[in-house]
């Protein structure tokens, strides 16, 4: 890789994975092909077909089976097969005893991975095999429906498993991009298929959605950066004469180009990263990571989001509806939701860069913006009751390097219901943070994926815990979690979303309930070990969910109606759903999506190379992570 260009390894990139070319025939062809020896492979014709998919056994059982083949005298594994490490359990990083309990028992039967032609047959195969290890607990009958809608979901390309749709409501009519697969929407599936051991959909997903970062994205004649993840992708089939005859399997991504608002998709770049950390880990497949094209890949989205510009701030500056809340929600600036998920992407990055000349300045830059990121995001967007009263006695207008308000941040911003709300223990992140404003919102997937990461301090991350406890009927209620808090109403409401008729106050991104959140309140949960919690949401998700057909989001205050436009059968509900109890079962493998404290981030300052910079309060941040 040392000496060539990004364009140069971006035509690598390009290159390593190559479109389907196989080609989908008529019937009326198909039929004359038939007796032909050479004919080609066929592959049914559909919007969005659905293949299930067999399940690709995780390293170490593979290692079991090749122990028993070796001693047989027949081969071990394929060469396909990634790399076994010795001791099988070191595919996951922390000996993790789980592994030991379901998929060691003594009892368990090693038997070798079913053949490819039997797709179906295979997958209620490894259903069976999972619910035969798990001898502890007993599926309930939500879980069972929520397993066989989320396979209905899978897509394939070329014959294999690629990706999840966003919804498969069969009661609808208007698919819109519901048909097809979304970088964050699939996140929670993909982490349900790992944790079942079923890693060939995930693996395909992450090398396919690679090869769609090298295409052209253009509107209106101006083309974004190259290193840009697609928000989603359909699988289409291409006619490849006039006659209609045959056909070829192509995949359609868009970039924003065709979204709501033409809006680029900031976090589907980091969503990739951070799955793919989690693929590497549980899998012990670091033979991906190190791959020319990944490698290239990671690096193409480092440099969009690491490139210069004129902020003075750490933070990613992105526009409105560039992440989750994708519509007009008044979160331009720099949201609390990238801020988390940039700072997750950089720590996963870390880990997976190969070490070399041509990385070196990329890991230093990286080092360089976690330790800033980190210290302006603990020490600037951080707010309980001690700060709220800080605020409102706030001198303005301060000229100096010595200022306390620095963003010139006026007393009366702080709102009325903020007053009330905020409880004497506990505290959270704001939504956003510019000159002269902030947004007092609370918005859940920035705060939980700040615990996860580590991007907020120990004492911060309890606190967060502790303020959706005791505000537990206002962010939980009938149905986990309020996507923000509060809701924006009257002429709030009219002026920042633009009288938007489907963001009405409590409904869809202004302070609905989305229960695809619960899967990473579990991950926050079980990360600062206060499991309860996620028992005692999951437990309210579950009495409703299966009944009310797994829609997309919840409206009114308390989530007690079904959204009014949501879809039914939303995926990311079905696998959030899942993903959360299968981290409870097995919070061990928490650690494949989890960061922990990193102390040695807080004693790197820029400002050290300066000598005009006397005084530095990044001191005070690494003062909060001992208290």
């Amino acid at each position: 890789m040392n000496g060539q260009t990004p364009m140069g390894l971006a035509a690598a990139a390009a290159a390593a994975v190559r479109p389907c070319r196989r080609r989908l025939l008529s019937s009326a062809t198909a039929a004359a092909a038939a007796t032909v020896a050479t004919a080609t492979p066929l592959f049914p014709r559909c919007p969005h077909p659905h293949h299930h998919l067999h399940g690709r056994r995780l390293p170490f059982l593979a290692s079991a089976a090749s122990q028993q083949q070796q001693q047989s005298g027949q081969t071990a594994a394929s060469p396909a097969t990634p790399p076994i490490p010795s001791d099988p359990r070191a595919a996951v990083s922390g000996n993790l005893p789980f592994f030991d309990r379901v998929l060691f028992p003594d009892t368990f039967p090693v038997e070798t991975p079913p053949p490819s032609s039997a797709a179906a047959s295979a997958a209620a195969a490894a259903d069976e095999e999972v619910a035969s290890a798990l001898k502890a607990r007993e599926e309930t009958e939500a879980e069972r429906e929520a397993w066989r809608l989320l396979r209905r979901a899978v897509v394939s390309y070329c014959g294999e498993p690629v990706g999840t749709v966003a919804a498969e409501d069969p009661e609808c009519t208007e698919t819109l991009n519901y048909d097809q697969v979304f970088i964050r929407d699939f996140v929670p599936s993909a982490l349900a298929f790992l944790m079942r051991g079923e890693t060939e959909i995930v693996r395909n997903f992450l090398l396919h959605t690679l090869q769609l970062q090298s295409w052209e994205k253009t509107v209106d004649c101006y083309s974004p950066g190259q290193g840009l993840m697609p928000a989603s992708f359909k699988i289409r089939a291409v006619p490849l004469d006039d006659n209609n005859e045959a056909f070829e399997e192509v995949l359609d991504p868009d970039f924003g180009e065709s979204a709501i608002g033409r809006v680029a998709p900031v976090d589907s770049g980091l969503w990739w990263i951070i799955l793919l950390r989690a693929y590497c880990k549980i899998t012990g497949d670091n033979a991906l990571q190190e791959r020319v094209d990944v490698q290239t890949g990671i690096k193409l989205i480092l440099s969009l989001c690491l490139s210069d510009g004129f902020d003075m701030f750490p933070t990613l500056l992105v526009t409105d509806g560039s992440c989750m809340i994708d519509r007009r929600m008044g979160i331009h600036g720099h949201p609390l939701e990238i801020q988390a998920l940039f700072y997750s992407a950089l720590r996963c990055s870390r880990e997976m860069l190969v070490m070399n000349d041509g990385s070196k300045n990329l890991l230093r830059a990286i080092n360089n913006r976690l330790s800033a990121l980190s210290f302006h995001i603990r020490e600037y967007y951080w707010v309980d009751m001690k700060k709220i009263n800080e605020i409102y006695r706030y001198k303005t207008e301060e000229y100096s390097h010595d200022a306390t308000n620095k963003f010139n941040i006026y007393p009366e911003q702080i709102p009325s219901w903020l007053v009330d709300w905020i409880p004497e223990k506990g505290g959270y992140l704001i939504g956003n943070l510019q000159p002269a404003h902030m947004d007092f919102r609370f918005f859940s997937l920035g705060n939980l994926w700040a615990i996860t990461s580590s991007l907020t301090t120990p004492k911060q991350a309890e606190g967060i815990l502790s303020l959706i406890d005791e505000k537990w009927d206002d962010l939980i209620a009938n149905m986990p979690l309020k996507i923000c808090y509060p809701a924006m109403e009257d002429d709030e409401w009219r002026i920042i979303t633009g009288s938007d008729p489907k963001n009405t106050p409590w409904s869809y991104h202004n302070g609905g309930s989305w229960p695809t959140l619960l899967w990473q309140f579990t991950l926050a949960c079980i990360k600062m070990g206060r499991p309860e919690l996620a028992r005692r949401a999951i437990a309210v998700a579950e009495e409703k969910l299966a009944a009310d057909k797994w829609p997309e989001y919840y409206d009114t205050r308390s989530g007690r109606f079904i959204g009014k436009q949501s879809r039914s059968y939303q995926t990311w509900t079905i696998a959030g759903f899942l993903t959360s109890k299968m981290l409870l079962e097995n919070p061990e493998l928490a650690s494949i999506l989890t960061c922990d404290e990193d102390l040695e981030l807080l004693e790197g300052c820029a400002c050290c190379l300066s000598k005009k910079r006397t005084r530095c309060s990044r001191r005070a941040a690494k003062s909060h992570v001992v208290e």
